[in-house]
């Protein structure tokens, strides 16, 4: 392994081997430092998605109907938390660019900027598919951002540099090692090996392990590439990543966990009734039989409904 290789690597093994690396001082006054900031920024986030999705499934949830409802408007606008999300990442993010920021307030602005991450991609998949499908099966999209971004995250705390970006070399060498590199994390995203593709951003050696293995079945790569005389291929992955397999069911367990049972799949377990569609769901005007004539389903962009008089 190249010399340059080995030093980004460094850092975890020295990691490991150290515990003490982890001691930062994230409130000691000065200028701003890299790493803890860093922390500050992961911390903030991980414990923004973690209350943002236990709020939603609070208030998708009937046994607790006082759990408060989301921001709307008088006119019935449901404003969305991925919205004071992006505002609090543009502001946080232009005042750390522009601004020589001392103790308290780059802890202040680390935390504001880890908060909106949080905020933002709890509803990565309503951006991605420009619909509220916060409670469907593609709302899961939204877990596997937030996964994959506190895996970037921590790699960064343990103090890797994507692309080898901290090394001192020549510019043409760099832009080629970094072309190698960026084409073989390509090659692992396309092929659907998604954390993967995080962990070869700062360790390329994934990246040349996972361009060497079969693709998941449903990844652009598979669909484009095993075909025709490859279609053979295309079987083994579907034998290899066959939803049925444990590892498969423990990943579904996981996902369903972090953010949350998806609405059909509560209905075909007959925990809900089909009235209690959450956000993303068809309006009332689409459904049929007697549940049209329900209330309104109550998800993470609705507000409790009003007491009767």
């Amino acid at each position: 392994m190249p010399a340059g290789r080995r030093a980004s690597i460094a850092p975890v093994l020295h990691a490991v081997a150290d515990p003490t690396v982890f001691h930062i001082e994230l409130f000691k006054s000065g200028s701003e430092p890299e790493r803890a900031s860093a922390v500050l920024v992961l911390v903030a986030f991980l414990v923004t998605f973690a209350f943002i999705r236990t709020s939603a499934r609070l208030m998708r949830s009937p046994k607790v109907p006082w759990w408060p409802g989301s921001v709307t408007t008088e006119s019935g606008l449901h404003i969305h938390h991925l919205v004071w999300g992006i505002w609090l990442m543009i502001i946080s993010g232009f005042l750390a660019f522009a601004t020589d920021l001392q103790t308290p307030w780059w802890q202040v602005i680390s935390i504001a900027f880890g908060i909106g991450v949080g905020l933002t991609l709890d509803e990565f998949a309503l951006w991605l598919h420009l619909d509220d499908v916060y409670w469907s099966e593609e709302g899961r999209s939204s877990v596997d951002a937030a996964i994959l971004a506190a895996v970037l995250g921590l790699l960064v705390v343990l103090g890797l540099r994507p692309f080898g970006l901290d090394e001192t070399a020549s510019v043409v060498g760099t832009i080629v090692v970094a072309t190698v590199h960026l084409t073989l994390v390509a090659i692992t995203f396309f092929k659907g090996r998604i954390f993967l593709g995080a962990v070869a951003l700062f360790v390329p050696v994934v990246g040349l392990w996972c361009a060497c293995r079969l693709a998941k079945p449903g990844s652009p790569w598979a669909h484009k590439r095993y075909t025709g005389k490859r279609a053979g291929k295309m079987e083994r992955a579907e034998q290899r990543w066959n939803p049925g397999k444990t590892s498969a069911e423990v990943g579904r367990k996981l996902q369903d966990f972090i953010g949350g049972v998806p609405t059909d799949d509560l209905e075909a377990g007959g925990t809900v009734p089909s009235v209690a569609a959450a956000d993303g769901g068809p309006p009332d005007s689409e459904r049929s039989g007697p549940a049209a004539a329900g209330p309104a389903p109550r998800g993470p962009g609705d507000s409790p409904p009003p007491a009767a008089t």
